[in-house]
């Protein structure tokens, strides 16, 4: 499906959708640039995107795949895509493969996760069906860990395709059973950012396996980048040509950030999406160009992801930096920061995954906790007047780490203060 001009896409879009008409009521009639363009509102687009009265498609929903979405705020949305547009990304994508490490007639195991208007399965069955080499597929969907340990055996899987939560699972399964499997040779994850913090024990479960993205795409931002092969480094990513263009913008400013290394907001537009167009879409995620040319960009998390306690803002990658600095024996295997408050005041829990088969010396609690305090000052001022509660570190299986039940993602960060 080829890319429109910007110019078409926009008149289109002005045309057609009541929200665009509202949204570019004062922009120039001929547009030439994305920044002559405002940036998408997440609760305006999702407020015009309801069922029924729908004031965000620019035409009759008659033929298209329905899926739903998390968005960014929260409750769950649906996003049309036409025949034509899905067909075009899952063809992208599966291309894609091949960069990631696909290579001709190898097994794939898809673990990702189908039903409830999910896109993730038939997201990655299409790529892998449509994809450039051939391979074998094997709908596995969300089976019992137990059941994909003993599938990578039986059958001689190759690849294995899913969330990262879902790999890591079946990779502690493996290891419970003694039963380690070297004849995997890749391992694709995609829904979420693979942190470090799980590599020892994909590692420790398939020490032949390299690791990769298998891309990166949303349901509501629609196609976005393929991963691009480069070495250690798993975030980095490359937008599709011809069919996505990849913004990142100052938080502050908005602006369009050019210099390598700056962080900022991931902005995208689709270049081939009519009905739902999406035109300047905050995807929700943080990124920094690799290159001076803007083609090749890392992710570095959620765009609004991290605690604060009281006053003390406390990034989840940047404690996550610090925890996997002081654990050289690797016993982290995840991390959720949870948020809660009594007698009036914030407090901080730094939940901590660990695997049965290499429980955490019972000092490395504490050092851990030192080891944050040192990176955040201003977290020890606070607890000393008694303005939030001390930090505390706990230790739970890996397996008990909340994730949101319909996607499977660990969830980062838990809020569990009164809404009043």
């Amino acid at each position: 499906m080829p890319a429109l001009p910007l110019h078409a896409l926009v008149d289109h879009a002005r045309r057609n959708s009541p929200f665009y008409a509202e949204l570019y009521r004062d922009v120039p009639a001929v547009v030439t640039s994305l920044t002559q363009l405002p940036l998408i509102d997440h609760v305006a687009f999702w407020s015009a995107n309801r069922w029924p009265d729908n004031r965000l498609l620019t035409g009759p929903l008659t033929d298209a795949a329905v899926y739903k979405s998390g968005g960014t705020t929260g409750a769950p949305k649906f996003s049309p895509w036409t025949r034509s547009e899905h067909f075009d990304s899952v063809s992208a994508f599966g291309a894609g493969l091949v960069d990631a490490g696909l290579r001709p007639g190898q097994k794939v195991a898809n673990l990702f996760r189908a039903g409830e208007f999910y896109s993730g399965f038939l997201f990655i069955e299409g790529a892998l069906h449509h994809a450039p080499i051939d391979n074998v597929r094997l709908p596995v969907a969300t089976a019992p860990d137990e059941y994909v340990a003993d599938l990578v055996h039986s059958f001689g899987v190759d690849v294995l395709a899913g969330e990262p939560m879902k790999l890591s699972a079946v990779a502690e399964t493996l290891l419970k059973q003694e039963r380690p499997a070297p004849q995997v040779e890749l391992i694709l994850f995609g829904g979420d950012i693979l942190f470090n913090d799980l590599r020892p024990l994909l590692r420790s479960a398939f020490p032949n396996a390299a690791l990769s993205s298998i891309g990166y795409a949303s349901v509501d931002a629609g196609l976005v980048a393929g991963p691009v092969p480069a070495g250690d480094d798993l975030r980095v990513h490359r937008a599709f040509p011809n069919r996505t263009v990849v913004e990142l913008v100052d938080d502050a400013t908005g602006e369009p950030i050019t210099e390598p290394g700056v962080p900022g907001r991931v902005v995208v537009t689709n270049l081939f999406r009519t009905l739902v167009p999406i035109l300047r879409y905050p995807a929700g995620d943080r990124a920094e160009w690799t290159d001076s040319d803007r083609r090749t960009f890392r992710l570095l998390g959620r765009s609004t992801e991290g605690a604060r306690v009281g006053i003390v803002s406390m990034p989840t990658e940047d404690v996550r930096d610090v925890l996997l600095a002081h654990d050289p024996g690797h016993h982290i295997t995840g991390m959720q920061l949870v948020q809660r408050r009594c007698e009036n005041r914030d407090g901080l829990i730094i939940r901590l995954g660990h695997t049965t088969q290499s429980p955490p010396p019972a000092e490395l609690t504490e050092t851990l906790r030192r080891a944050v305090l040192d990176a955040r000052p201003a977290y020890v001022s606070e607890a000393a007047i008694g303005a939030i509660h001390p930090l505390r570190v706990e230790w739970v299986p890996r397996a008990e780490l909340v994730t949101n039940p319909r996607t499977g993602k660990l969830r980062q960060v838990i809020d569990e203060r009164p809404a009043h």
